[in-house]
């Protein structure tokens, strides 16, 4: 692929901070008198600055996030870990074992956290009602994040993440390496937390400067704001901060996000971040209290110079609200813009190419949109969308208080570049398209019924016309102030490659700092060819079951090793290989030394099934519901609307893959034979909306009040079992999946209830 160019900005005078954010310098320790060294202890407060001893402490948090291991109260207090660790689950332990609060800091003026390791917590650092917090060279990595059920082939819809609603602090339950609430003032510097769910998330905070931290390959958020306003986030890394991404079958992100900004985050700064390779670059929603009222917003927010290139979904998605976006990179996605109901935002000096769509925007008003580079790059097909439908949902109020028009764009001095269609525009009224060049631009607009539109100027590019074009000073002097000598987004070798390099397992975003085995294809196909992922290095076969053929004994990393399953109904196969090359570090953060030993592997269980299964339709009067015997005569005694048999127990949908099933209220039941070899292991359901079963005729999960997507689990022994399902589905998705794995699992994926 060719280079990424140098964002626009570059280009442009840099000028004082548009908005400067209040810093807090760190309370110095006494120079006049020793300080106090400590050993942590289990419920320890601390009330004076102090330096803790060397070392490892293995102190194991409360479940309640009411409480911490240790907890920082007072003024003018400074804390140095002196890269002291303190731990709350063994390194090896999966990560949704994590719990309780490592380090709370209760109110106060002027309190410093320097240089601690925090990990195995469901909450780092839990800052509440602080003036003056400074968080310095703290790495916050490895804390709790969920099990994802996702597969390869199709997404789960348990993964599905919500942060929308936050008044009551919902947002705890997902964790946070840092999570600071009505937090006012000091900084965030040079801090680290990587393979976890939520990296920084700040809760009515306000006037922080977020500078030079690296919050990357999380399973939901790198930065995320509530209420938070006037902050500058700069110069950071929030790379990979991504779920719901699977490279060749589905790309939704699951509204994961680099950057978060919810319900009234305004008058923030984000300049010169690297914001690549997320669910979305950056997810800015306007707030509840907007879609309720029509008022208030995430408004007024400047976005400088960012590169949010290579989402799942969209580089920047901004809706029901008022921002400008300058300079910024936004490049391979589906999306390089996502607007929808924006209104007086401004989109000036963006390089946006490689999209599906450039800019996207329905029911906007009074937008900008001028000096950028909007090209296909060989996928894109409009460069700028804009349409609007009509408004038939009454239970929100947005609609009711605001005018929803598509209305008054102006699209002015950009380079078009290799699309389809340049502007594409539907039931929009007052659009101005003047002084843009069209290169290799199929149709320059398609417009379907859209009124007083007016064009001038536009021109036929040049061959070798390929420059961002340049904007004007107007736009230069927002530019906020870079860090010392460096004036980019801090760019790596993973941010350059496109949305391929993004592997999303059951834990989360793969970081590529250790080996891994990783189909290319469906899991199921035979021979099954497997990527050699990870740094530089080789590797050996060391063992392999259940297979008939491997196609190599040994090789390089970026091989495609082939391997073929013993046929037959069924799946359970391994191949292990051992990794020699560079330093490693594990995905739960354990470091091995250049030349160790790191074995890795890859396999497939699942025990050969033939499922009958039977649909039925359901009314008010077989309601699973409300009429038990009715239901349970109607699977009896009814003919079903289809009989078919399938290997797996597994669907996922909104509107239903099998003829002749209606869109809701239906009912399946399915019987199977399972053999099992001699072992544990663990029964698994995934459901929305109900599901109950039964293991040798006695009951086993028994989830049947309707609900969205939940995993249940019981307990399984080898041998030879009969499995009965019953499920049923009332309306919206629908998802049923009934997995045998080995061993003990209980993870619920989810964060839990609200």
């Amino acid at each position: 692929m060719p280079a990424k160019p140098a964002f626009a900005a570059v280009r442009l005078p840099l000028a004082v901070c548009a908005l400067a954010a209040l810093a807090v310098a760190p309370a110095p320790l006494p120079a006049q008198q020793a300080v106090p060294v400590v050993r942590l202890k289990p419920g320890m407060v601390i009330t004076h600055s102090v330096r803790v001893a060397p070392g490892t402490y293995r102190l194991t948090a409360p479940a309640s996030l009411d409480t911490a291991v240790v907890t920082i109260r007072g003024d003018d207090v400074t804390v140095d870990f002196a890269g002291a660790t303190l731990e709350g689950l063994a390194p090896g332990t999966d990560p949704d074992q994590a719990r309780g609060v490592g380090i709370r800091v209760a109110g106060g003026r002027n309190v410093t956290i320097l240089h601690a390791r925090i990990r195995g917590y469901r909450v780092g650092i839990l800052a509440r009602g602080t003036r003056g917090l400074t968080v310095e060279d703290v790495n916050g990595s490895y804390t709790w994040k969920p099990r994802l059920f996702s597969l390869l082939e199709h997404e789960s819809l348990v993964d599905w993440q919500s942060y929308h609603h936050n008044e009551h602090d919902e947002w705890l339950r997902w964790g946070a390496a840092f999570y600071l609430e009505d937090v006012r003032g000091g900084a965030v510097r040079g801090c680290r937390a990587v393979q976890g769910a939520n990296g920084l998330m700040l809760v009515r905070t306000d006037s922080l400067d977020i500078t030079d931290n690296d919050f990357s390959f999380n399973s939901g958020t790198g930065i995320a704001l509530y209420r938070s306003s006037h902050n500058a986030i700069i110069h950071n890394r929030i790379d990979y901060d991504i779920r719901g991404y699977s490279d060749k079958f589905y790309h939704r992100g699951q509204d994961s996000a680099g950057l978060l900004m919810y319900e009234q985050s305004s008058d923030n700064v984000v300049a010169y971040n690297s914001i690549t390779h997320g669910g979305d670059g950056l997810f800015l929603w306007a707030g509840q209290s907007t879609m309720d009222s029509g008022a208030g917003g995430t408004n007024d927010n400047l976005f400088y110079g960012n590169d949010v290139s290579y989402a799942a979904a969209n580089g920047f998605e901004a809706t029901f609200a008022r921002n400008r976006f300058i300079a910024n990179v936004s490049d391979g996605s589906e999306y390089g813009v996502w607007g929808g109901y924006s209104h007086g935002s401004a989109w000036v000096g963006n390089d946006l190419t490689g999209n599906r769509v450039g800019i996207a925007i329905e029911h906007g008003q009074d937008d900008t949109i001028a000096f950028n580079r909007i090209g296909g790059g060989g996928a894109g097909i409009t460069g700028v969308l804009l349409w609007a439908d009509p408004v038939t949902d009454t239970t929100w109020g947005y609609p009711k208080h605001v005018d929803v028009r598509s209305r008054d764009y102006r699209i002015a001095d950009n380079l078009f570049t290799h699309l389809r269609v340049g502007v594409r525009a539907r039931n929009t009224l007052r659009l101005a398209v003047d002084g843009n060049r069209w290169a290799g631009v199929d149709s320059a607009t398609v417009l379907t019924d859209t009124s007083a539109y007016q064009a001038s100027d536009n021109l036929t590019a040049a061959a070798g016309d390929t420059a961002v074009p340049v904007a004007p000073a107007a736009y230069a002097r927002l530019a906020p102030a870079a860090p010392p000598g460096d004036s980019a987004f801090p760019a790596s070798p993973l941010t350059r490659l496109d949305r391929s390099a993004i592997i999303v397992d059951a834990w989360g975003p793969y970081d590529w700092r250790s080996p891994k085995l990783w189909p290319l294809d469906s899991t199921r196909s035979v021979p099954l060819r497997l990527a050699v992922l990870g740094p530089p290095g080789s590797w050996t076969l060391v063992s392999r079951r259940g297979l008939t053929a491997v196609s190599a004994i040994r090789g390089r990393v970026g091989d495609t090793l082939t391997v073929t399953p013993r046929p037959g109904p069924g799946a359970d196969w391994d191949v292990t290989l051992v990794y020699r090359g560079v330093a490693t570090v594990s995905p739960r953060g354990t470091h091995r030394p250049a030349g160790a030993p790191y074995r890795f592997s890859y396999g497939r269980f699942e025990p050969a099934q033939d499922w009958a299964m039977r649909f039925f339709a359901w009314t008010d009067s077989t309601d699973p519901r409300s009429r038990p015997r009715a239901f349970a005569a109607l699977l009896q005694d009814s003919t079903p609307l289809v009989a078919m048999h399938a290997p797996r127990l597994d669907f996922e949908w909104y509107a239903p893959a099998i003829p002749k099933l209606p869109l809701e209220r239906w009912a399946l039941e399915a019987t199977t034979e399972v053999t099992l070899p001699r072992g544990v292991y663990t029964l698994r359901t995934i459901s929305d909306d109900a599901v109950r079963v039964w293991v040798d005729g006695k009951p086993a999960v028994d989830d049947w009040t309707p609900h969205e997507s939940v995993a249940d689990h019981a307990r399984i022994t080898g041998g030879r079992h009969r499995l009965r399902v019953e499920y049923y589905q009332v309306d919206g998705w629908s998802e049923l999946r009934l997995d045998v794995v080995r061993g003990i699992e209980t993870s619920t994926g989810t964060a839990g209830p609200h």
